[in-house]
């Protein structure tokens, strides 16, 4: 009996850790706090002035007030509603409340402040750096012939011949043919 008792009592704690072990989901109400110190609809105000000014390019025989409106406070809500689940699989009730104790912080206010203006520099540092790397590459291609002049396949039988080309060093360009 008493080897049954113990057994039942292991296994109803082995249960009880278990279940203590999942996390608490977050409320809808914390996600959306956190998506309002986030600045979510600031966000997506300039996301939306980015997007009319795309278009307006792509598209000049629409009007650009046609486009300013099309992340209007509906758009908004319903990305917001499609968003919070996300936020409930991703993160618990602790996590979301850790982050809202950050995010309400000195620091945390600076970094949803700086945040666009560092990730703006980044991708454009990014951007400077790929078109440098392909540039490189490109020529390194030029150079042992994989390429024309154009950047187009020559048609020779030594380029088709399926020879192995090495991958570049990385920070560099010293691809063998």
């Amino acid at each position: 009996m008493r080897k049954w008792t113990g057994l039942g009592l292991t296994l109803w704690l082995a249960t009880g850790t278990a279940l203590a072990a999942t996390p608490k989901p977050p409320s809808e109400a914390q996600v959306r706090a956190l998506m309002d110190v986030f600045g979510v609809d600031r966000m997506l105000g300039q996301m939306n002035s980015q997007m009319a000014a795309m278009m307006q390019q792509q598209l000049p025989c629409v009007p650009a007030s046609y486009w300013q409106g099309f992340i209007d406070a509906k758009g908004a809500q319903e990305l917001t509603e499609r968003m919070v689940p996300i936020y409930q699989r991703h993160f618990s009730a602790a996590d979301i409340q850790g982050l809202l104790e950050f995010y309400r912080s000195p620091l945390g206010r600076k970094v949803v402040t700086e945040m666009p203006a560092t990730m703006a520099e980044g991708m454009k540092l990014g951007q400077e750096w790929g078109r440098e790397r392909a540039q490189a590459m490109l020529a390194e291609l030029q150079k042992s012939g994989r390429i024309d002049a154009q950047g187009r396949c020559p048609a020779s039988p030594a380029a088709t011949s399926g020879a192995k080309l090495a991958a570049p060093a990385s920070g560099g360009s010293s691809a063998t043919p």
